[in-house]
């Protein structure tokens, strides 16, 4: 009872007379008492006479434990308190004990302490506040604290050992020290350029920006003062350096229009036309980029004619596309220009129409000039272009890409030893001779062979008799005329007929390489690896370019080639799927 009503001392002497086993337990329930109240002398005597040395009664005698050397603390008994928490299991004991010790300003004790319970950041901050920075140094790998990790590199920056410095700071994430540390003491600004690329640092990039200009290195000075958002000191470096084109490519995309101009008019001062032009088109004015842009002496590459034809697209304005259009068509100057930018502008303007007949005289001038890998990639863009505007595709271009595409597919079929179809493709682009000026006598030449060789002697009598006009039998190569001299003196007119298959529209039956029914009139989708005319239950599209082909033909050439036969993007056969029911394409047919 005495116990229950916490009268300690009768509750002592009664156990004392009456159950002395009891007095530990009062003693310790007493201790704590009294160490709440703040006698830590008594409350030490009582811990003291509160263990039991019972195995039984561990956790009590732990208690005790933590008593004695919390209150040896308190008493000044460092040195005893000390040993007594680090003997103890308790990681909370220790913290306490730290943070009493830490109270009384014995850091060295409390440190070890806190670092014996493995409160390491606390062990770390109370060993720098008594400038132990070798305990520092071996707690920091476990250690997240920035605070810590920069108090440290700045002790380590004071004793000149810059190199463990930049790791701290880096470590605490203070990337504007650690880009100090590399520029002003590690001379090694590699190093300080790679951060400032990492964190985009805009103070880092203005310390670069410094170090670079004391070099003399303008270019790189120009390149971080952009970066570091210091526009105005960068363009007046850059002037007074002409060092403008640097700057201008530096400053890219993300520039204001207000920069844009004072480059253009730096450019303008300078009489740099292109680079003028090309930065009043940045910043909106295209009247004044247009005047710049055909200043511009014509080359090549037609860079300045493109860079034209790109502000007049993003201008919309007819009475600039009218200015270019008149240059375009050597109105000023007596000299008519590539009709490639003719075609380039009207696709800018998106004037489909008078692009695709544009496209047409392009192609048509570099079929003449026997270009004819051009002259089909021109066709084909055209086609895909007015196919995804919805707008009508011109029969001429149609016809056009399809004699060009049975041409390329010629060089396909010989490779691959199926002189057949090559011979097929052959007499359709001989029968079509005068698109082919530049190689009138090589396509007869080689129709010819290929006709003989697949068993199409009427064919080959044919075309070898065209070649004994006399505007052709001249330029005969030598090696094969007296060949195709023989074929014309002793006539074969034996021929291989050829396969006849279902038109996809009424199911008539005509000649497999026919691209016109006789039954319903209609003009009939060809296939784009063999040029044969489409069948209805043997259809697949390239998913590249939706163009049509035999489904079967098409995973046979994958099986060698990789791209496809039309828009030469790459292709496997494992991508194609065979298309069960083909009319929508038939409608898509019919519409163009």
């Amino acid at each position: 009872m005495r116990r229950d009503l916490q009268h300690w001392d009768s509750a002592l002497q009664l156990a004392k007379r009456l159950a002395p086993e009891q007095i530990p337990f009062i003693s310790k329930e007493y201790a704590i008492q009294l160490e709440f109240t703040g006698d830590y002398v008594n409350a030490l005597a009582h811990y003291e006479k509160g263990m039991t040395g019972d195995n039984k009664y561990l956790d009590h005698d732990e208690n005790c434990s933590a008593g004695i050397a919390r209150m040896s603390i308190r008493m000044g008994d460092i040195r005893r308190g000390v040993n007594q928490a680090i003997r103890h299991n308790s990681r909370v004991l220790k913290k306490d004990c730290g943070a009493l010790l830490e109270s009384m300003k014995q850091f060295s004790e409390a440190a070890q302490l806190y670092e014996k319970g493995q409160y390491y950041e606390k062990a770390a901050s109370v060993y720098i506040r008594c400038k132990n920075w070798a305990k520092v140094g071996e707690l920091l790998p476990h250690v997240s604290s920035p605070k810590i990790h920069l108090q440290y590199a700045k002790a380590k920056e004071a004793d000149g050992r810059y190199k463990e410095a930049a790791t701290a700071y880096e470590n605490a994430k203070d990337w504007d020290n650690v880009i100090r540390i590399h520029l002003d003491h590690l001379s090694n600004p590699e190093e300080a350029v790679r951060i400032i690329r990492e964190t985009q640092s805009i103070d880092g990039a203005k310390m670069v920006a410094r170090f670079f200009l004391h070099l003399g290195d303008y270019g790189s000075a120009i390149q971080f003062l952009v970066m570091s958002k210091c526009n105005d000191e960068a363009f007046r470096l850059a002037q007074q350096h002409n060092q403008m084109e640097i700057y201008a490519d530096i400053i890219g995309s993300g520039a204001s229009n207000e920069d844009y101009q004072s480059i253009a008019l730096y450019f303008e001062g300078e009489k740099k036309h292109f680079l003028a032009g090309k930065f009043f088109m940045l910043c909106g004015q295209y009247t004044r980029a247009l005047k710049h842009f055909l200043k511009c002496p014509v080359c090549e590459d037609g860079q300045a004619i493109e860079m034209a034809i790109e502000a007049v697209g993003q201008a919309k304005d007819e009475i600039l596309t009218n200015q270019l259009i008149d240059y375009l068509m050597g109105e000023g100057d007596g000299m008519p220009k590539d009709a490639k930018y003719l075609f380039r502008l009207y696709m800018a303007l998106k004037h489909y129409r008078e692009a695709a007949r544009t496209a047409i005289i392009i192609a048509r001038e570099e079929q003449c000039a026997g270009n004819y890998r051009n002259a089909h990639d021109v066709l084909f863009s055209m086609y895909t272009e007015l196919k995804a505007q919805k707008i009508k595709i011109p029969s001429e271009m149609v016809t056009n890409l399809m004699i060009l595409h049975s041409y390329i597919l010629v060089k396909t079929h010989v490779k691959r030893g199926d002189h057949m179809k090559g011979a097929r493709m052959l007499i359709r682009v001989a029968n079509n001779i005068s698109k082919f000026p530049s190689h009138i006598v090589p396509i007869l030449t080689s129709t010819v062979i290929e006709c003989h060789r697949a068993g199409l002697r009427n064919s080959a009598f044919s075309f070898a008799a065209m070649l004994m006009r006399p505007e052709y039998r001249n330029k005969i190569d030598a090696k094969y005329k007296k060949k195709i001299e023989a074929m014309v003196r002793r006539p074969d007119a034996s021929e291989v007929e050829e396969l006849i298959t279902p038109c996809p529209y009424c199911a008539f039956q005509l000649p497999e390489c026919e691209l016109l029914c006789p039954g319903c009139k209609n003009n009939l989708p060809y296939c784009i690896v063999t040029g044969r005319h489409m069948v209805k239950d043997d259809w697949t599209v390239c998913p590249h370019c939706d163009f049509p082909g035999l489904y079967s033909e098409f995973k046979i050439i994958l099986a060698t080639e990789k791209t496809c036969p039309m828009c030469a993007e790459k292709l496997s056969a494992e991508q194609l799927s065979k298309i069960v029911e083909p009319a929508p394409y038939f409608l898509h047919e019919d519409a163009d």
